[in-house]
C-alpha cells in the first residue's frame, strides 16, 4: 500500500505547496490553499519497450475534412467553426444565471429532434428541475437522455452503455472521482474529471461539452490546465441587466477564435440575433454630444455599436476614469494623445466611457471612435447622426488604416448611414487602395491625424446652425 501524504494545492492556479500558507507564492492569491491527501507512488524509470514504433507521415499528405454536427442554432455553429466535431471536448464558461444551461439544453434538444443521440448529465439540478426547464423551452417532447449524477464512475459507465453522439456535463465543478480523496470542486478533482471525460471523448468519438463556473475575475474556475485539455473554450458573456448575451470563442482547434454569437434572452429561452448591429443601435437618440457609432469587426462579421462618453468637472480633487466595455489602459493612452498632440485638456475632469448594449470591444480600430466621442463631449458638440467612425491612433497622433474597411462600410450603408470618419484605406498588394472614395460604399471623411478631427469638432461648435457643413466628405 502506498503511504498517504498531505499536500496543499492552490485552488486558483494549481500550484502544490508542502505546507499551508495564507498566500500562494505562485499567483499571489490569499486563502486559496486547500489540503489534499495523495499517495506517494514511485514511478519506475522509463524502459525501452519492444514492439510498435512511432509512425511518421508526410506533412503535405491529404486528410479528410472534419465532420460537423449542425445544432440548428446558427450563432452557436458560427462560434464553434461550423458545428460540433465528433470526438471533441468543449468547455463553456459564464457567470451564474447568464444562460449556459439554457443554451446547451436548446442545442441538444434540436440535435435530438434531428435524429442525433444526445445525453444531458446534470450535477447541479435534479431531473425534475431540468424537465421543467425543458417544458418551458418547448423541448419536452425531444428524445434527450437525461440523468442527474455527480460521481464520475457511474457517469462514464452510463455513457459507455448509452453511446450518445453529444453529451452535456453540467457542471465539471460538481463531479468527483473516488480515486482521489479531495473534495468535489477542488483543483485535483476538476483536473482528473476533465481529463477522464476528454479521454472518453477521444476514444469513443463522442462530443463532450463541459460547463464550467467562473471566478469573480471572469475566468473559468480551476486550473488553466483544464483549458489546455479541451479542444475549444467558449465564454458566455453579458450583463443580466441587459437582454443581450454574447458567446465568444477564446480557443478553438477546429475554427477561428475571434467569432462571436449574439443571443437575446426571452421568456421562451435564448433566441438568435441575425443582425446584431441593428439591435445594438436600437433606441439610439437623434442628436447628443459624446456619442459615436463604431464600425467594428467581430471575427468575419461587421458589428456596429454606439460608444458613449461623458466629460464632466471633477467633484473632488482626483479625477475619475470609469470604463465599461473597453480597455482602461487604452482609454488612458487616447486621453494622453488628445492632451499632448491636440491640446484638449482633461485635467480636473471626470471621464466616463461606455459601450452600449453590453458588448466588449477589443479591437484597436475603436481608438478613433472613442476619441471622437470624448472630443464631442468635451466641446458639447454632437457628431452627425448618419456617420460611423473607425481607425487606430498611434502615440504620435497619426490615424492608421485598419483592415477590411470595405466590409465595415457596407454594413454601415446597409443600416442607413451616409458617411464615415476614417483614415485613408489600406492599399492592396498591387499598390491600389481597397476602394476609391467614389467607389466606396460610403463617402469617407479622411482623417490623417487626430488634430484634424479636433479641428472639425471645434469648427462645428463655432459654426452655429450650419455646423453639419463642416462634415462634408
Amino acid at each position: 500500500m502506498p503511504k498517504p501524504s498531505t499536500q496543499f494545492v492552490c485552488q486558483s492556479c494549481g500550484t502544490v505547496h508542502g505546507k499551508w500558507a495564507g498566500r500562494c507564492d505562485a499567483c499571489g492569491e490569499w486563502n486559496t490553499l486547500v489540503e489534499e491527501i495523495t499517495a506517494q507512488n514511485e514511478r519506475p524509470a522509463h524502459k525501452r519497450r519492444k514492439g510498435r514504433t512511432l509512425d511518421f507521415v508526410d506533412l503535405g499528405g491529404e486528410s479528410q475534412d472534419v465532420p460537423r454536427l449542425k445544432t440548428g442554432i446558427e450563432e452557436l455553429d458560427r462560434v464553434t467553426g461550423g458545428g460540433l466535431v465528433a470526438g471533441s471536448a468543449l468547455l463553456v464558461g459564464g457567470d451564474p444565471g447568464i444562460g449556459k444551461s439554457t443554451l446547451l439544453l436548446q442545442a441538444v434538444g434540436r440535435l435530438a429532434k434531428n435524429g442525433i443521440k444526445t445525453a444531458y448529465v446534470s450535477g447541479e439540478e435534479s431531473v425534475g428541475q431540468v424537465r421543467r426547464r425543458a417544458k418551458r423551452l418547448g423541448l419536452a417532447d425531444n428524445p434527450v437522455s437525461l440523468a442527474a449524477e455527480t460521481s464520475l464512475g457511474p457517469i462514464i459507465d452510463g455513457l459507455m452503455a448509452e453511446k450518445p453522439d453529444v453529451v452535456i456535463i453540467d457542471s465539471i465543478q460538481t463531479l468527483w472521482s473516488d480515486q482521489l480523496g479531495a473534495a468535489p470542486g477542488t483543483v485535483a478533482q476538476v483536473r482528473a474529471c476533465a481529463q477522464e471525460l476528454t479521454r472518453f471523448a477521444k476514444k469513443r468519438g463522442t462530443c463532450v461539452i463541459l460547463v464550467g463556473h467562473v471566478t469573480k475575475d471572469g475566468q473559468i474556475a480551476g486550473p488553466r490546465v483544464v483549458e489546455h485539455m479541451v479542444d475549444a473554450v467558449l465564454y458566455f458573456e453579458g450583463d443580466r441587466a441587459h437582454q443581450f448575451r454574447i458567446l465568444r470563442a477564446h480557443k478553438n482547434r477546429f475554427g477561428p477564435t475571434d467569432e462571436i454569437g449574439v443571443f437575446e434572452m426571452r421568456e421562451s429561452g435564448l433566441s438568435e440575433v441575425p443582425n446584431p448591429s441593428a439591435l445594438f443601435l436600437d433606441g439610439r437618440g437623434d442628436l447628443s454630444s459624446g456619442a459615436a457609432v463604431f464600425a467594428g469587426l467581430e471575427g468575419s462579421r461587421p458589428v456596429l455599436t454606439e460608444i458613449q462618453a461623458l466629460v464632466a468637472p471633477a467633484a473632488f480633487g482626483t479625477p475619475r476614469r470609469a470604463v465599461v466595455g473597453w480597455d482602461n489602459g487604452r482609454l488612458a493612452m487616447v486621453l494622453a494623445v488628445l492632451e499632448a498632440r491636440c491640446g484638449v485638456s482633461f485635467a480636473g475632469k471626470d471621464v466616463y466611457l461606455n459601450v452600449a448594449g453590453g458588448l466588449r470591444i477589443n479591437e484597436p480600430a475603436a481608438d478613433l471612435a472613442v476619441a471622437a466621442a470624448l472630443v464631442s463631449s468635451a466641446f458639447d458638440m454632437p457628431l452627425p447622426v448618419d456617420t460611423v467612425v473607425f481607425g487606430e491612433i498611434s502615440l504620435s497622433g497619426d490615424v492608421r488604416a485598419v483592415g477590411r474597411s470595405d466590409a465595415r462600410l457596407k454594413e454601415a450603408a446597409k443600416l442607413g448611414f451616409k458617411r464615415a470618419i476614417a483614415p485613408r484605406p489600406l492599399k492592396r498588394k498591387d499598390g491600389s487602395p481597397e476602394h476609391k472614395n467614389d467607389s466606396s460604399p460610403l463617402p469617407i471623411i479622411a482623417i490623417k491625424a487626430l488634430p484634424d478631427l479636433v479641428r472639425r469638432v471645434e469648427a462645428s461648435a463655432e459654426a452655429g446652425p450650419d455646423w453639419e457643413s463642416n462634415w462634408a466628405a
